[in-house]
């Protein structure tokens, strides 16, 4: 099973009313994006934060390394977006290369931040969702929403075949390490391309399988799963509705200053 799933299963917020935890992260998720302050995505970002780790309890560690994966892309577009190659040093740093200089401007500087800041606080936005939510219940939420059924099918089919992926391919490389398959680099190159090949093959064979097992069980192109719906709380609704309103108040303040 896939962390994110696990940590889904063991939040406190599992078995919260899905669509209350869907409008909570689409909200936010939307106000932040629009939102010019800083002030805003700080405020989202520790929420989102204390809500997930400390109430929803899920570890501080695990949820740190889950952050650690947008920080890499989000680096390499800060970097892209500050350092310039420029004849004429600018004002916030500047480093001489030869003729030229590496440098870059304060007003990019505080781009570059602000749109960290954002990412950043979007991605916790849908970490909250991912990680108290399971993907049937998603899937419900989506269908309340009236989402073409053609999409959704197509959505827990995908989601169903990672788990074959990942299972076929944690058994090859297990096989593999028990043959010195990763002994030295040039052996993990050929290993690696093995794996690709055999994934493939093994992959298109266990999805013939799971068709004919679901054909088997009369699918006639609708996936019915069960769900545990349960009622939204009048409290839980107007605390979302008070927080979003805060955070449209913030919005439109950082529109108007």
């Amino acid at each position: 099973m896939i962390v994110i799933d696990k940590l889904c299963y063991q939040s406190k917020f599992r078995y919260v009313n899905a669509s209350e935890k869907f409008v909570y992260a689409v909200l936010t998720l939307i106000l932040c994006v629009i939102s010019r302050s800083v002030l805003t995505a700080a405020v989202v970002f520790f929420v989102n934060v204390w809500l997930t780790v400390a109430k929803g309890g899920i570890p501080f560690a695990r949820y740190g390394k889950l952050l650690l994966i947008p920080a890499a892309f989000l680096l390499v577009s800060t970097i892209a977006l500050v350092v310039n190659l420029s004849r004429t040093p600018l004002d916030a740093f500047a480093f001489p290369l030869g003729e030229w200089y590496l440098t870059g401007s304060s007003a990019s500087v505080r781009e570059a931040l602000r749109l960290c800041g954002k990412a950043f606080a979007a991605v916790t936005c849908l970490y909250f969702l991912s990680l108290t939510t399971v993907m049937t219940d998603i899937l419900g939420v989506l269908k309340k929403l009236h989402i073409p059924g053609l999409v959704i099918e197509l959505m827990m089919l995908i989601y169903r075949f990672i788990f074959l992926l990942m299972e076929t391919a944690s058994a090859i490389i297990t096989s593999q390490n028990s043959r010195l398959g990763s002994r030295d680099y040039r052996t993990r190159l050929r290993s690696f391309g093995s794996m690709g090949s055999a994934l493939l093959v093994r992959s298109i064979k266990r999805s013939g399988v799971l068709y004919d097992a679901m054909e088997a069980r009369c699918y006639d192109g609708e996936l019915k799963v069960l769900s545990e719906e349960r009622p939204a709380e009048k409290k839980e609704i107007l605390c979302i509705a008070g927080y979003e309103a805060v955070l449209l108040g913030m919005v439109i303040w950082s529109w108007i200053r």
